[in-house]
């Protein structure tokens, strides 16, 4: 008897095969003496359609709206039907005694095993292989300490739940907004509220009116001072200012304290997946989606790091024997030096790094066992194995220390402050990377300088003075790096003092999911990409305005994805949490119906449709911008430029073709024919006009 072992991706199911030591390759799986490894591709089962539980469904229609299965059905997805029915008949096989789920070992990972299982009416046991790395070694120990599959069914259950909340949230409002307003017009729990945050940083931004103000800057010849009043540095009175000035002018000031201390800043904590990939947009400019792809290559493919889809910053106790191995294993190239450095006395590891209380599913992102070879790793994948890399170096290493001198210096009254800092310990800087991120209030901050040797009470000359007029600045529009940031701590936006703590660590989406959200926002054309800068359309601001504010605002979405964690955790039930969806899908879909909003499409083009006459939309497709008609029944699309005529959507161009072509001459190419069909219709349509007259 053997055991079937289902990976989720063909490149994951052979390295857990040579680990296994099956080489028996067959259609889709590969099979030896105790084990036949599978694997999915990606999702091989879904959420059926709406026109599966009834057909009427196919067509949008107010009037079937909400849409609301007593029991949500499961469908084979087509395009991967084929590896389904390899999957499906090999856990028919009576030689197979068990299932190990070798899907990634996170929620999503849980729903692709268990939906095929459920599809393929699977009854017999089951277990679960969890592992935060694709190493040889951590496939072994896993398979040593398989756990019993029940262990997750939490998991699942919470797995479900967002599932089939998105769809009844996401199929019904949208539905709902594309009948009422006749417009392609989608929204969802997770991606509206994204959008309502891009938006209303927008609206910030176009109503903020700048406001003067003056800052004042002393020489007191070898060092200089910033003026701070009770409010600040900032004067915005220019009569003020220019008060200051005359006052201080060629005066002597005293110096009223000379401060000194010993200051240390403790290393970074290490990455989770949203911190890691707002850190590489910051430095690299890469959007959310990149850093997943290259740090899922280096995870799949190379196994240099583990598991990439996790929230937590810190290690569990249990890893931290593995680390001298880890730190040998990258001591190549440009961290040979670190790494062996921190090899040559014992690792001690304190709680920025080790802390079994803030790990649930998985650990941070940190290298693994794998021995580094930087010549097989393109451009970007040694860029990013580097931010791990110098991270993962930089937690081990001891505090940054330095010594922070601060000078007040009083002039006719007036406070002038002074800091100098002298570095005497480089610590974890010396292998991170400098931060790239300037702080919103850095204006506000005292410069550093370096300060001579001073004594309170010594009298200081102002061998010069001067005033600098600047302006208040608006919010800075989000980048990929920021949104995450604020996807991340939505909980922060909250108003309710009471709700903003109960939710606190929830965030919109999760580390997995927030780069799709922000791909799909953009595909949607809600908004765009300028720059590094993240700005919505007046499709996407016109949006806000039809949908549900509860649909917009973070506190529901947040509060959702609390209770998901919750039923994964085993404190709350799926049944609870699918009910209130169910209420909250009825009420979205009546509010909207009921509101009195519109939408008025900005991205008109001067070009009729050649079908209904209407005047057709510029909308952006997979090959460029297309031309597209309004009219959801017609469906009418065309390339925006020239008369390529076999790019035009396939439903459309049959039906030109066959409403006016004579379709005589099989060699015919489709271009032709439809050309001939425009060419016959504008005929008939001339000719009825003709008539009239």
């Amino acid at each position: 008897m053997k055991s079937l072992v289902l990976a989720e991706k063909p490149s994951v199911a052979r390295d857990i095969a040579r680990v296994l030591n099956c080489g028996q390759k067959g259609k889709g799986f590969i099979e030896g003496p105790n084990y036949v490894v599978t694997w999915a591709l990606g999702h091989l089962v879904t959420l059926a359609e709406p026109d599966d539980y009834d057909k009427k469904l196919k067509q949008w229609r107010m009037e079937d709206l909400p849409m609301l299965p007593e029991k949500m059905k499961l469908k084979v997805i087509r395009q991967t039907s084929h590896q389904y029915q390899v999957v499906r008949g090999l856990m028919q096989r009576s030689d197979i005694k068990d299932l190990v789920i070798a899907t990634d070992a996170g929620r999503e990972g849980e729903l692709v095993a268990r939906w095929v299982m459920d599809m393929a009416r699977w009854k017999k046991p089951f277990k679960r292989l969890w592992i935060s790395s694709q190493t040889d070694n951590a496939v072994r120990e896993g398979f040593a300490r398989l756990q019993p599959g029940s262990a997750y069914n939490n998991l699942y259950d919470a797995a479900v739940c967002r599932a089939e909340a998105d769809w009844l949230i996401g199929l019904n409002v949208t539905r709902t907004l594309t009948c009422k307003f006749n417009a392609q017009l989608n929204a969802g729990r997770v991606q509206t509220p994204t959008l309502a945050m891009i938006v209303n940083r927008e609206k910030e931004i176009q109503n903020f009116r700048p406001v003067d103000y003056w800052t004042i800057r002393a020489d007191f010849s070898d060092y200089y001072g910033d003026w701070r009043g009770s409010n600040g540095g900032r004067i915005y009175e220019q009569a003020k200012a220019e008060e200051i000035l005359a006052r201080i002018k060629g005066q002597e000031g005293t110096i009223k304290e000379v401060k000194t201390e010993a200051k240390k800043e403790l290393p970074p904590l290490a990455y989770d997946l949203t911190e890691l990939q707002r850190d590489a947009n910051r430095r690299y400019g890469w959007s959310a989606q990149k850093t997943l792809a290259v740090l899922q290559d280096l995870y799949e493919r190379y196994k240099l790091v583990t598991y990439p889809r996790t929230d937590s910053r810190y290690i569990t106790s249990d890893i931290v024997p593995t680390l001298p191995i880890r730190l040998k294993a990258m001591a190549a190239g440009p961290y040979q030096t670190m790494a062996k450095a921190l090899l040559q006395k014992p690792l001690q590891p304190g709680k920025r790094l080790v802390n079994d209380s803030k790990v649930s599913d998985h650990h941070a992102i940190i290298p693994t066992e794998q021995p580094l070879n930087l010549r097989v790793l393109d451009e970007d994948e040694k860029r990013l194995y580097d931010l791990v890399a110098r991270r993962f170096l930089a937690v081990l290493y001891p505090p940054f220390c330095y010594d922070q001198t601060t000078i007040v210096t009083v002039v006719k009254g007036e406070t002038f402050y002074s800091r100098g800092k002298v570095i005497t310990d480089q610590g974890w800087r010396a292998v991170q990377m400098a931060p790239v991120n300037k702080e919103e209030n850095d204006e506000e901050k005292v410069p550093e300088q370096t300060l001579g040797l001073h004594q309170q009470g010594e009298k200081v000359p102002v061998k010069s003075c001067k005033s600098n007029k600047q302006k208040t600045k608006p919010p800075a529009r989000y980048n990929e790096a920021t949104l995450l940031g604020a996807m991340e701590n939505c909980g922060k936006l909250v108003e309710d003092e009471e709700l903003r703590e109960s939710i606190k660590g929830s965030g919109l989406g999760t580390p997995a999911t927030r780069a799709e959200i922000i791909e799909k926002l953009i595909r949607t054309s809600y908004i765009e990409r300028q720059g590094k800068q993240l700005i919505p359309t007046s499709k996407g601001m016109q949006l806000l305005n039809l949908v549900p504010p509860e649909l917009r605002s973070p506190e529901l979405t947040a509060q959702w994805e609390q209770r998901l964690a919750d039923i994964a955790r085993g404190k709350a039930k799926k049944s609870d949490f699918m009910s209130d969806i169910r209420k909250d899908t009825s009420q979205l879909v009546h509010s909207i119906r009921i509101d009195s909003a519109v939408y008025k499409p900005d991205n008109i083009s001067k070009s009729k449709c050649p079908q209904c006459g209407r005047y057709m939309l510029i909308v952006s497709g997979k090959r460029g911008r297309m031309l597209a008609c309004p009219e959801r029944s017609c469906g009418y699309r065309q390339p925006e430029k020239g008369d390529d005529f076999g790019k035009m959507g396939s439903r459309a161009t049959q039906k030109m073709i066959d409403r006016y072509s004579d379709k005589e001459e099989l060699g015919t190419n489709l271009g032709d024919l439809l050309k001939e069909a425009l060419a016959k219709k504008d005929g008939n349509l001339k000719g009825g006009k003709d008539a009239k007259h």
